[in-house]
Parts: C-alpha cells; sequence; structure tokens
C-alpha cells in the first residue's frame, strides 16, 4: 500500500482548488436601495424626472436620410431636485454620486450608475458639454392593423443630455424662482463637476438641436414616436413609471399628429 498516497493527494488538490477559486466570477457589488421607495423617503425631498411628448415635429432631408426631429423636454416634478456630483473615472467620462436632500435641511448622497460623458454637439452648439450619457432615449415603433404597438423599428443617435435649469415650467412654492443649476461645463479638464435640475424646471431641447432626429427613411404607415427619460433607471426617483410619452405619427410625416 502506498502510504504517500493521501499526502499526493492533497498536494495535488491544493493547486487544483487555488486555481478553482481564481476562475469564479468576483462578487458583484450590492445594488444600492432606492432611498425614495423605502420608509426613507418620508424624510427625504426626492426628485421625479418625466418627459413631455415629443412636440414641434418636422422633416429634415439629409442625404439619404430623412430626419423626423422633435423637441424633448427633461421636466423635473419631484419634491426636490435631481443632483448629480461627478468624480473623473476617465480621459472623457466621470462617475457619478446623487445627492438627495432631506426635509430637515441635511441631506444623503448615494452611488449612482448614471455616468457622465464629455460631448461634443458640433461648433454651432458651442462645442463640447459634461452631459449625463444615456439620460434619454427616441424611440419609433410600429402600430400593428389591430391597433397594438410592436417593437422598435428605429432610434434616435442622441444620448447624452445636460441637466440644468432651462425654464420655469411649473412655478409653485417649492420651484425656486431663479436658476440653481446652469448650463453644463465645458472644461474637459475638470476632475469633478454638478449638474442638476430644480423642482418646476425643465430642461428643454429644441428639435433643430444636436442630433435630435430619428431616421424615417423609407417607412410608411403609423407608428409611435416615443419619449423616455433614464430609460436604464440609474437614477433615484419617487416614481420609475412615468417616464415614458409618447404620440402617433403618420409616415411619410406631412404634419399634425396621429394616424
Amino acid at each position: 500500500m502506498d502510504s504517500l498516497g493521501p499526502v499526493r493527494a492533497r498536494v495535488l488538490l491544493a493547486p487544483l482548488a487555488f486555481l478553482l477559486v481564481l476562475a469564479l466570477p468576483a462578487t458583484a457589488p450590492a445594488a444600492v436601495e432606492n432611498p425614495c421607495e423605502g420608509p426613507e423617503a418620508r424624510a427625504l425631498l426626492c426628485p421625479n424626472l418625466r418627459i413631455a411628448k415629443p412636440s414641434e415635429l418636422y422633416v429634415q432631408r439629409a442625404g439619404s436620410q430623412v430626419r423626423l426631429r422633435a423637441t424633448s423636454d427633461v421636466q423635473s416634478r419631484g419634491t426636490g431636485p435631481m443632483e448629480l456630483r461627478g468624480r473623473r473615472d476617465g480621459p472623457r467620462s466621470m462617475k457619478t454620486n446623487q445627492r438627495i436632500y432631506r426635509k430637515d435641511g441635511g441631506h444623503i448622497t448615494v452611488p449612482s450608475e448614471a455616468k457622465l460623458r464629455f460631448t461634443y454637439v458640433g461648433t454651432y452648439f458651442g462645442g463640447s458639454y459634461w452631459k449625463v450619457h444615456q439620460l434619454a432615449t427616441f424611440e419609433l415603433l410600429r402600430v400593428k392593423p389591430d391597433g397594438q404597438i410592436g417593437g422598435v423599428v428605429r432610434t434616435s443617435p442622441k444620448l447624452n443630455y445636460c441637466l440644468r435649469d432651462l425654464t420655469r415650467t411649473q412655478p409653485s412654492d417649492v420651484s425656486p424662482p431663479g436658476r440653481v443649476y446652469p448650463g453644463c461645463n465645458q472644461n474637459p479638464n475638470r476632475d469633478r463637476v454638478k449638474l442638476g435640475t430644480s423642482v418646476g424646471w425643465s430642461d428643454i431641447y429644441p428639435a433643430a438641436y444636436h442630433q435630435q432626429w430619428i431616421d424615417v427613411a423609407g417607412l410608411r404607415g403609423c407608428f409611435v414616436y416615443r419619449m423616455t427619460v433614464d430609460p436604464g433607471e440609474h437614477l433615484f426617483e419617487s416614481n420609475e413609471n412615468d417616464n415614458t410619452s409618447q404620440r402617433l405619427v403618420r409616415l411619410p410625416y406631412r404634419g399634425g399628429s396621429g394616424c
């Protein structure tokens, strides 16, 4: 009988076990719970973003593309502002924390999955800005003959938006009369930036702005033009069920709404 057998087995199994440990996937960090949906929410001034229906639609031809342009209106309708604090984590990117204010005058800070990107929007519109990546999406969905909405057939190239106080669209006692969050920062060398939208204010992008379009070339029939704010639910809000708006459009587009 080989008395060294158990020893050899242990010697062979030790490096094998080590390799198995290395092969295991790293444990993912625990997801941060939304403080605006738990018991803590009663003490917080939680933000809530909405987006208005696509408006001011018109068609622009650009080479082979037929661009259906539309104005977007990201609205802050919560009890507190949507505020992000960015910290550089790459040459043109920042990770963010979200600051949520308390009713007693303090605040909490929670890590957010939202990212900031230094985004070029063309010389005509001012060059480059720190913007929230994937803050909104524009989609075109086909409406079936029975009236049911089908899948997405086209999307807009625009993904990155500022958060700012542009227009006070819903004045109230809790809406600051003046801008708290001005235009987005344009300094590519900044290590930290702050973006936000106050209660009752909107960040509006006109239909003529950079990438405010969906290419509808070759499409005919009835479609839904849908806009969604925070489609990945990376921001903490008091209501995640009111982030989408839409309108019916008939293509080729001749103006008006409906099919």
